[in-house]
């Protein structure tokens, strides 16, 4: 097993230098100060990020668990099947509403045919066709008929 490493940056080496340099110092100094430095500096390692540790795999990825060696083109039909399958919902859903729009306009365009043979076949005093409201007669009239 691996162990972890972690980078020293320069950042932390310079602390370190820092450190060394103010321990010398620290050694000459009465023993309240030392105790209040060293908590400080306990504080201080304490709110400290530590880098993120790297990692190495043990097993090259290449290798299948049986010790063959897997190509890296070995998988392409799969993954383009995989794909053409992905698309499939997003046809489905485009040719639903296709068929949605195009029966809303044949229901539309069948309401003002009905409306147009009303009008043609039924006489009429000229005022009812200014009417606001005949047009909605005429449509509860069709639907009766139904």
């Amino acid at each position: 097993m691996k162990s972890t490493t972690y980078l020293q940056s320069q950042e932390d080496q310079f602390g370190k230098f820092i450190a060394s340099r103010l321990e010398l110092g620290n050694q000459q100094l009465p023993y309240e100060f030392s105790e209040r430095l060293r908590a400080a500096r306990t504080r201080a390692l304490a709110s400290r990020r530590l880098p993120l540790p790297v990692f190495q795999s043990a097993v090259d990825p290449q290798l299948q668990a049986d010790g063959s060696v897997r190509m890296p083109f070995e998988n392409k039909g799969k993954e383009i099947y995989n794909m053409f399958v992905s698309f499939i919902p997003l046809v489905c859903l485009v040719a639903g509403l296709m068929l949605l729009y195009e029966f809303h306009n044949d229901q539309s365009a069948l309401e003002l045919a009905e409306i147009d043979s009303a009008l043609l076949i039924d006489d009429l005093p000229p005022q009812a066709y200014s009417d606001p409201a005949f047009i909605d007669f005429l449509k509860i009239k069709s639907t009766q008929k139904d």
